[in-house]
């Protein structure tokens, strides 16, 4: 038998609809406001790690986009806003403040000399693999607060759900 956990500010929330209209089944609002509090929480905690190292989130996102795409660190803007799913408008935004700040650069594209490609410099390069590291350092004690056997569980939960919000948002 397990021990009953410790009640949560979702749990007051539930409980307060409970009172007012116990006409409705709350329940849904148990796993989705939980989600986003800890996504909340989370973006805090991860948000601390990147200043840490002068950057923004969604800095972090972009060279760590480019990072992981592999040698030459190097992505069309339209696979770059594709994967971090934002618009081109703000793309083109990000990147010019990237660029200024000199953590990438825009470089002739090869295979079409009509477009551009947006490439890690060697200061980004540097950047994103000392805050790589730290990220994932910050990520191992989020985590540490629950056992790997509820980590690998959890995992493997959201992923089913996040296929199957995936597949809800491409069938519009």
């Amino acid at each position: 038998m397990t021990e009953p956990r410790q009640p949560d500010a979702v749990d007051h929330i539930l409980e307060q609809w409970r009172q007012v209209r116990p006409d409705l089944d709350a329940s849904p609002m148990g796993p989705i406001g939980r989600l986003k509090r800890c996504s909340a929480l989370l973006q805090r905690r991860l948000d601390q790690a990147f200043a840490a190292f002068g950057m923004t989130g969604w800095e972090f996102d972009v060279l760590a986009t480019l990072r992981r795409s592999g040698e030459p660190y190097c992505l069309a803007p339209t696979a770059l806003f594709s994967a971090l799913m934002v618009t081109s408008g703000t793309m083109t935004h990000r990147l010019q403040r990237l660029e200024a700040t000199g953590l990438v650069e825009r470089v002739q594209n090869s295979k079409d000399a009509r477009s551009m490609l947006v490439q890690l410099t060697p200061a980004g390069l540097e950047l994103i693999d000392r805050a790589v590291e730290a990220h994932l350092e910050n990520e191992r004690r989020i985590l540490a607060a629950l056992s790997p056997d509820i980590v690998a569980t959890l995992n493997e939960q959201l992923s089913i759900w996040l296929v199957a919000l995936e597949e809800a948002e491409k069938a519009g």
